[in-house]
Protein backbone atom coordinates (compact mmCIF):
# COMPACT_ATOMS: atom_id res chain seq x y z
CA UNK A 1 0.00 0.00 0.00
CA UNK A 2 1.67 3.31 -0.93
CA UNK A 3 1.16 6.59 0.43
CA UNK A 4 -1.76 7.44 -0.57
CA UNK A 5 -3.61 4.85 0.16
CA UNK A 6 -2.66 4.62 2.91
CA UNK A 7 -3.54 8.18 3.85
CA UNK A 8 -7.17 7.28 2.39
CA UNK A 9 -7.93 4.16 4.41
CA UNK A 10 -6.70 6.40 7.54
CA UNK A 11 -9.76 8.05 9.72
CA UNK A 12 -8.43 12.05 9.50
CA UNK A 13 -7.94 12.02 5.80
CA UNK A 14 -11.89 13.50 5.70
CA UNK A 15 -10.22 16.48 7.23
CA UNK A 16 -7.39 16.75 5.44
CA UNK A 17 -8.74 16.06 2.36
CA UNK A 18 -7.67 19.10 0.24
CA UNK A 19 -3.86 17.58 0.17
CA UNK A 20 -5.39 14.19 -0.45
CA UNK A 21 -7.26 15.12 -3.52
CA UNK A 22 -3.82 17.41 -4.48
CA UNK A 23 -1.50 14.02 -3.97
CA UNK A 24 -3.92 12.44 -5.59
CA UNK A 25 -4.09 14.62 -8.67
CA UNK A 26 -0.65 14.68 -8.76
CA UNK A 27 -0.03 11.22 -8.70
CA UNK A 28 -2.63 9.53 -11.05
CA UNK A 29 -3.31 13.21 -12.77
CA UNK A 30 -1.22 12.31 -16.17
CA UNK A 31 -2.69 8.93 -15.91
CA UNK A 32 -6.81 10.21 -15.64
CA UNK A 33 -5.91 12.83 -18.02
CA UNK A 34 -4.76 9.98 -20.40
CA UNK A 35 -7.69 7.63 -20.25
CA UNK A 36 -10.06 10.08 -20.51
CA UNK A 37 -8.35 11.25 -23.66
CA UNK A 38 -9.22 7.27 -24.85
CA UNK A 39 -12.73 8.08 -24.38
CA UNK A 40 -12.97 11.64 -25.91
CA UNK A 41 -10.11 11.26 -28.51
CA UNK A 42 -9.79 15.77 -27.51
CA UNK A 43 -6.93 16.96 -25.42
CA UNK A 44 -9.01 19.78 -24.60
CA UNK A 45 -12.22 18.06 -23.76
CA UNK A 46 -10.12 15.80 -21.98
CA UNK A 47 -8.38 18.25 -19.66
CA UNK A 48 -11.68 19.62 -18.84
CA UNK A 49 -13.51 16.05 -18.27
CA UNK A 50 -10.50 15.78 -16.04
CA UNK A 51 -10.82 18.10 -14.13
CA UNK A 52 -14.50 17.71 -13.27
CA UNK A 53 -13.46 14.10 -12.42
CA UNK A 54 -11.04 15.30 -9.67
CA UNK A 55 -13.74 17.71 -8.46
CA UNK A 56 -16.60 14.96 -8.62
CA UNK A 57 -13.74 13.10 -6.34
CA UNK A 58 -13.42 15.62 -3.88
CA UNK A 59 -17.41 16.09 -3.38
CA UNK A 60 -17.69 12.22 -2.94
CA UNK A 61 -14.22 11.26 -1.19
CA UNK A 62 -16.75 10.45 1.80
CA UNK A 63 -18.50 7.99 -0.38
CA UNK A 64 -15.36 6.23 -1.01
CA UNK A 65 -15.48 2.77 1.45
CA UNK A 66 -11.90 1.09 0.84
CA UNK A 67 -13.59 -1.70 -0.85
CA UNK A 68 -10.92 -1.57 -3.78
CA UNK A 69 -7.71 0.39 -4.28
CA UNK A 70 -8.49 4.27 -4.74
CA UNK A 71 -6.89 4.34 -7.55
CA UNK A 72 -9.58 1.67 -8.59
CA UNK A 73 -11.96 4.24 -7.51
CA UNK A 74 -10.82 7.06 -9.50
CA UNK A 75 -11.22 4.95 -12.53
CA UNK A 76 -14.17 4.05 -12.06
CA UNK A 77 -15.32 7.41 -11.30
CA UNK A 78 -12.99 8.39 -14.83
CA UNK A 79 -15.00 5.83 -16.92
CA UNK A 80 -18.49 6.08 -15.79
CA UNK A 81 -18.07 10.11 -16.40
CA UNK A 82 -16.79 9.58 -19.69
CA UNK A 83 -19.47 7.32 -20.49
CA UNK A 84 -21.96 9.80 -18.88
CA UNK A 85 -20.08 12.88 -21.42
CA UNK A 86 -20.73 10.46 -24.87
CA UNK A 87 -23.99 10.13 -24.02
CA UNK A 88 -24.93 14.08 -23.57
CA UNK A 89 -26.54 15.97 -26.03
CA UNK A 90 -23.53 18.57 -26.00
CA UNK A 91 -21.08 15.75 -26.98
CA UNK A 92 -23.55 14.42 -29.80
CA UNK A 93 -23.87 18.18 -30.76
CA UNK A 94 -20.21 18.59 -30.81
CA UNK A 95 -20.40 14.95 -32.82
CA UNK A 96 -22.27 16.63 -35.55
CA UNK A 97 -20.36 19.82 -35.82
CA UNK A 98 -17.19 18.17 -36.51
CA UNK A 99 -18.92 15.74 -39.29
CA UNK A 100 -20.14 18.56 -41.15
CA UNK A 101 -16.60 20.51 -40.60
CA UNK A 102 -14.93 17.27 -42.21
CA UNK A 103 -16.43 17.79 -45.81
CA UNK A 104 -14.62 21.17 -45.65
CA UNK A 105 -11.07 20.49 -47.26
CA UNK A 106 -8.33 21.30 -44.70
CA UNK A 107 -4.11 21.48 -45.70
CA UNK A 108 -3.52 21.60 -41.74
CA UNK A 109 -5.73 17.94 -41.06
CA UNK A 110 -3.67 16.32 -44.08
CA UNK A 111 -0.14 17.34 -42.57
CA UNK A 112 -1.47 16.41 -39.35
CA UNK A 113 -3.00 12.76 -40.56
CA UNK A 114 0.74 12.50 -42.89
CA UNK A 115 2.48 12.82 -39.85
CA UNK A 116 0.76 10.61 -37.73
CA UNK A 117 0.45 7.86 -40.09
CA UNK A 118 4.58 7.72 -40.72
CA UNK A 119 4.73 6.35 -37.33
CA UNK A 120 3.97 2.96 -36.78
CA UNK A 121 3.27 3.47 -32.83
CA UNK A 122 0.97 6.18 -33.71
CA UNK A 123 -0.80 3.98 -36.18
CA UNK A 124 -1.18 1.63 -34.01
CA UNK A 125 -2.03 4.27 -31.23
CA UNK A 126 -4.65 4.71 -33.92
CA UNK A 127 -5.65 1.82 -34.15
CA UNK A 128 -6.55 1.53 -30.62
CA UNK A 129 -8.45 4.74 -30.88
CA UNK A 130 -11.06 3.66 -33.64
CA UNK A 131 -12.09 0.40 -31.32
CA UNK A 132 -15.29 0.82 -30.36
CA UNK A 133 -15.46 1.59 -26.48
CA UNK A 134 -16.07 -1.79 -25.29
CA UNK A 135 -13.03 -3.09 -26.70
CA UNK A 136 -10.63 0.19 -25.80
CA UNK A 137 -11.79 0.88 -23.04
CA UNK A 138 -10.15 -2.64 -21.80
CA UNK A 139 -7.12 -2.82 -23.87
CA UNK A 140 -5.91 0.80 -22.64
CA UNK A 141 -6.77 -0.63 -19.15
CA UNK A 142 -4.24 -3.55 -19.52
CA UNK A 143 -1.83 -2.27 -21.75
CA UNK A 144 -1.41 1.52 -21.24
CA UNK A 145 -2.21 1.06 -17.49
CA UNK A 146 -0.81 -2.37 -16.95
CA UNK A 147 -4.05 -2.82 -15.01
CA UNK A 148 -5.01 -6.55 -14.17
CA UNK A 149 -8.27 -7.84 -15.66
CA UNK A 150 -9.44 -8.23 -11.94
CA UNK A 151 -9.21 -4.10 -11.13
CA UNK A 152 -10.77 -4.01 -14.60
CA UNK A 153 -13.95 -5.82 -13.55
CA UNK A 154 -13.95 -4.16 -10.31
CA UNK A 155 -13.73 -0.50 -12.64
CA UNK A 156 -15.84 -1.50 -15.42
CA UNK A 157 -18.42 -3.69 -13.74
CA UNK A 158 -18.00 -6.24 -16.48
CA UNK A 159 -17.26 -9.86 -15.71
CA UNK A 160 -13.55 -10.78 -16.26
CA UNK A 161 -14.07 -13.47 -18.49
CA UNK A 162 -16.30 -10.84 -20.92
CA UNK A 163 -13.42 -8.77 -20.24
CA UNK A 164 -11.22 -11.77 -21.36
CA UNK A 165 -13.35 -11.93 -24.72
CA UNK A 166 -13.29 -8.67 -25.27
CA UNK A 167 -9.20 -7.88 -24.77
CA UNK A 168 -9.38 -11.61 -27.60
CA UNK A 169 -11.71 -9.61 -30.10
CA UNK A 170 -9.90 -6.08 -29.51
CA UNK A 171 -6.07 -8.04 -30.54
CA UNK A 172 -7.52 -10.02 -33.25
CA UNK A 173 -9.51 -5.93 -35.04
CA UNK A 174 -6.02 -4.57 -34.36
CA UNK A 175 -3.88 -7.37 -36.19
CA UNK A 176 -6.08 -6.89 -39.26
CA UNK A 177 -6.04 -3.37 -38.89
CA UNK A 178 -2.07 -3.14 -38.64
CA UNK A 179 -2.17 -6.33 -41.50
CA UNK A 180 -3.79 -4.34 -43.83
CA UNK A 181 -1.89 -0.93 -43.04
CA UNK A 182 1.42 -2.53 -44.18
Amino acid sequence: MNELEHKAVSKEFVSDKEQLINELMNETGDAVLHLVFTYVKNRTIAEDLTQEIFIKCYEKIEQFHHQSSIKTWLYRIASNHCKDYLKSWHYRKLLLNEKILNYIPSKAKDVELEVIAKSEEASLTKAVMELPIQFREVVILHYYEDLPLTEISAITSVNVNTLKTRLKRAREILKEHMMVEV
